[in-house]
Parts: C-alpha cells; sequence; structure tokens
C-alpha cells in the first residue's frame, strides 16, 4: 500500500514530467514554424520519442493545398527510409533466417554473377561492397519502375570501385542498395518486399498504413506533395491512368541553395545552436589560417552565417567527388527521376521512395533506441542489436563528403554541438564512438536513434531543398539534444 508521502512524491514527479514534455512540445512547436523561414506554405512534422513514450509531436504548414501538415501524415523521404529497410534486415537476422557473414548469393545464387560471390550483408550495409554505382546498369528511368527487371539486372552487375578508391573507406550506394537488399529479403522469406515489411517489421510496431516501399492506391492521395505541384494535373491518378510513363523532369527544377533573405538569417540567428555553429565556424577559420602557415592569426569575432556556411559545418563539399557523386544518384541516361509522380511513389525503389509519417519513423527508432524491444516484445535481440550498432568504417566516404561512421545500415547522428563526433585515432575503438545512428534522405528529411539517451527522432517535410543546401535537420537535431539534456 502507497503512504500518503510516496504518493504525493509520484504526483510531483508526473506533473514535473509533464512539465518537461510540455516545454519540449511548445519549444519544438515554435522552432519548427520559425524554420518554414520563406518556404510557407510548405511545412513538415517531427516526432521525438524517450524511453518508448512519445514527449514531443509537432507539425507545420501544408502537405497538400488541400492537407495540412500532421504527425501522422505520409511522405516521400527519399533515403531516410534505408533506416527502415535496414531495420527489417536486422529483424531477419534476429529470428535467424539471414547471417551478415554469410555471402548474399547463399540466399540468392543469380547475384553471384561477375565475382560478386563472396559479397556479404555486412559489406553491402557498411557500404564498402563497391555496388555504389548505378550507372554500371544499362536502364532507364522506365526500368528503375520494374521490381523484377531490376533485380536481375542488380543480380548480374559488376563490382565497380570508387574513382581514387584508396583514399576512401566506404562508397555509398545511394540506390543499388536497396535492390540488394529488398532481393534477399525476398529470398529468405518467400514473401513480396512490401509483405515481409508489413509481417515482420511494421505490424509489430503498429505502422502497417503508414509505412511503405510502394505506396497503396488508396494510399497516394494521402502523401505530401510539393509546393509547386499543389495544383497540378500531372500528379493525379486519373492522369496517371492516361499517360502511364512519368514525364522526364527537366533539369532547372532541381533544388539550388536560394539566397538567404534578410528574415531568414534573422531567423538563423535565434537558433539555440546558432553560438554553437559560430564558434564551430571561428574554430575551422583558425584551424585553416595556422594550416597556411599563419600561426598567430585568430578569429576575432564570432563570423555571421548563412545556410552554405552552417551546412559547411556538416557536409564539407569541398570534400565532395562529383564523379562518384554522379555514379551513385544518376542514371546513365542522366535524365533526373520524378520520384514524387505517383507512379514512381507506387513502385518500390527501396533505397530511395520511402514513404512513411514522422510517427511511424519515430516508432521504429524507439524501438531501436530500447536496443531492439517495444512494448515488452524483442523484435531484435541483444547480439544482433550490439553488431548493427557498431561502427564498421571511420573514415571519408567516396560519395558523400563526410565522415559517415557507417554501421550496418545506419549512419552516425550529425550533431556537433552535443556528443560531438570525436577525433579517429588510430587507437579509436567501435566502444569510444558516440551511440547515435540513423539516416537521413536526400531532401534532409532524417530519422535517428540515441540509445544511450533512450531517445529517438524523426523529422519529415516537403520543402524543395536537399540535404546539402538546407540546414533545418541540423537545427532540429541540435535543438532536441540541448533541451533533453538540460532537463536531465
Amino acid at each position: 500500500m502507497i503512504n500518503n508521502k510516496e504518493y504525493n512524491s509520484q504526483i510531483t514527479h508526473q506533473n514535473h514530467s509533464q512539465d518537461n514534455d510540455n516545454h519540449l512540445q511548445s519549444r519544438l512547436q515554435q522552432l519548427l514554424k520559425d524554420l518554414q523561414l520563406d518556404d510557407a506554405p510548405a511545412g513538415g512534422a517531427l516526432v521525438v520519442y524517450q524511453a518508448g513514450k512519445c514527449i514531443a509531436q509537432a507539425s507545420v504548414g501544408l502537405a497538400r493545398a488541400d492537407l495540412a501538415w500532421g504527425t501522422d501524415t505520409l511522405s516521400l523521404n527519399f533515403s531516410t527510409g534505408k533506416g527502415i529497410l535496414a531495420t527489417l534486415v536486422h529483424v531477419l537476422v534476429s529470428q535467424k533466417k539471414l547471417d551478415y557473414d554469410l555471402p548474399i548469393a547463399h540466399y540468392w545464387p543469380a547475384f553471384a554473377a561477375h565475382n560478386k560471390d563472396n559479397i556479404t550483408l555486412r559489406s553491402v550495409m557498411s557500404h564498402q561492397a563497391d555496388l555504389f554505382s548505378i550507372q554500371s546498369i544499362d536502364i532507364d528511368n522506365q526500368n528503375v519502375l520494374d521490381w523484377n527487371m531490376m533485380l536481375e539486372k542488380i543480380a548480374a552487375m559488376p563490382v565497380t570501385a570508387p574513382e581514387q578508391a584508396d583514399l576512401y573507406d566506404s562508397a555509398y550506394s545511394a540506390l543499388v542498395y536497396g535492390w540488394v537488399l529488398g532481393g534477399v529479403i525476398e529470398a529468405v522469406t518467400d514473401m513480396t518486399l512490401a509483405e515481409a515489411l508489413r509481417y515482420y517489421l511494421t505490424e509489430p510496431l503498429g505502422i502497417a498504413d503508414s509505412c511503405y516501399f510502394g505506396v497503396p492506391d488508396n494510399q497516394i492521395d494521402k502523401v505530401a506533395r510539393l509546393v509547386k505541384n499543389f495544383h497540378s494535373a500531372e500528379d493525379t491518378i486519373e492522369n496517371v491512368q492516361e499517360n502511364a510513363q512519368p514525364q522526364p523532369r527537366s533539369r532547372r527544377h532541381k533544388p539550388v541553395l536560394k539566397p538567404d533573405s534578410v528574415d531568414t538569417l534573422q531567423t538563423y540567428r535565434h537558433l539555440p545552436s546558432y553560438g554553437c555553429w559560430q564558434q564551430q565556424a571561428a574554430n575551422q577559420s583558425v584551424s585553416q589560417l595556422k594550416a597556411a602557415d599563419n600561426n598567430n592569426a585568430a578569429a576575432e569575432t564570432l563570423p555571421a552565417l548563412d545556410t552554405a556556411q552552417i551546412n559547411r559545418l556538416y557536409f564539407d563539399n569541398s570534400q565532395l567527388n562529383l564523379k562518384n557523386y554522379k555514379a551513385a544518384l544518376l542514371l546513365a541516361s542522366k535524365e533526373p527521376i520524378d520520384y514524387y509522380h505517383p507512379q514512381t511513389l507506387q513502385a518500390s525503389i527501396p533505397a530511395a521512395n520511402g514513404v512513411a509519417s514522422a510517427q511511424a519513423l519515430a516508432t521504429i527508432y524507439a524501438m531501436l533506441a530500447s536496443g531492439g524491444v517495444w512494448q515488452g516484445k524483442t523484435l531484435i535481440d541483444e547480439a544482433t542489436f550490439k553488431q548493427l550498432s557498431t561502427p564498421q568504417v571511420t573514415g571519408m566516404d567516396a560519395v558523400m563528403p563526410a565522415h559517415m561512421d557507417w554501421r550496418l545500415g545506419y549512419h552516425r547522428r550529425f550533431s556537433i554541438c552535443q556528443n560531438n563526433r570525436i577525433d579517429i585515432t588510430a587507437d579509436t575503438t567501435p566502444d569510444d564512438m558516440p551511440q547515435a545512428f540513423g539516416h537521413m534522405g536526400y531532401n534532409g528529411s532524417v530519422a535517428w536513434c540515441d540509445p544511450e539517451r533512450q531517445l529517438s527522432f524523426a523529422f519529415i517535410h516537403n520543402f524543395d531543398v536537399t540535404m546539402l543546401n538546407d540546414i533545418r535537420q541540423f537545427a532540429l537535431t541540435e535543438a532536441v539534444l540541448s533541451l533533453i539534456d538540460a532537463e536531465r
């Protein structure tokens, strides 16, 4: 029986916890609104879990002309879906249906072609298999929509080393990755990828109707679209039926870095992480000056920062190998794929067209933040979780201009203000590295988990930007960590 003192203590603790959650949610709601910048009515949604409980959720703007953003709104999240695909693989490893270190050809014999007979899941999921070049396959935009054809092409593809391979520890497989993992998943489950995803991962997590590789017909009109397509007839189901071929997208529509407005720069100055960013930028400037043998150089004042300068703190574009980047992301035809076209959304391109809600993504990573357990049920056992969360590589990636610190299917969380990435030395061990990991998408969507904090976070949106010309995911990640740590 609980006495009055114990009861009052429990109530006080519960009220304090609720006050903290309300404070976190109100702060993040305001921050998300501020980060609409000049792009309204576009917006997005975010969800935060801690210890298996949703502690904050926020949304702003319009997902479609007739649909406000919510945390259950479906969105195209590009490579953020790779984290979902990887998690499905880990569930299958935990159930002994797959092994990270057996050759993929053991499960999928056709995959052995062109000297791929010894390639393992571990090497593919840590992007060390040299299966990164989509341009090594003779395909066009229409072929990409044909799942069975793509599996045949991937099984027969050659291994291709990146340019200047000796400079890199990995080569991010931006497109090929999805068909490799999807093919082996289908081989061992005797299900379609969509069926396996639902049976082994999304149904057990209660998110089966909000997470897809290949959106069902009845869900297409619920997927967020870009503002420029809000009133476009080309994206309607009726037009898809009349005109089955997605039209090539003009290259001039590719998102580019826009000049920052005065309001945008003012918003940046009020972000919680702005002081940290200024200090990091100043430190980099001093380091660069010292490297130029100007040892007395020092930053006299902290710099004012724009979008490009902030983004460069996370991705050093001067290190981008453009040839490798294009080989990984662009078909040989060089015509961009319209990923928002309904026919593309309905196809299965699992490395690039994952569609999910913020709530679904945050739930998947909440399970990972809890070591593979969700609501008392173990989806991923302890031994498997240790393997999937252990960094496999620490050097520069040949495609992404950063140290990605690839785990099995996930990269490090990109944060520089809390729990900074440590300096890697010859003596660094995997256990010394920060635990947090996740995956971002081409458009700057992101989902990650932090097992040490039992924390998960997801942010999705319909801003017409890319991860290399936007700072929203970084601002939100840094804010969540700062707010959570302030309440510990």
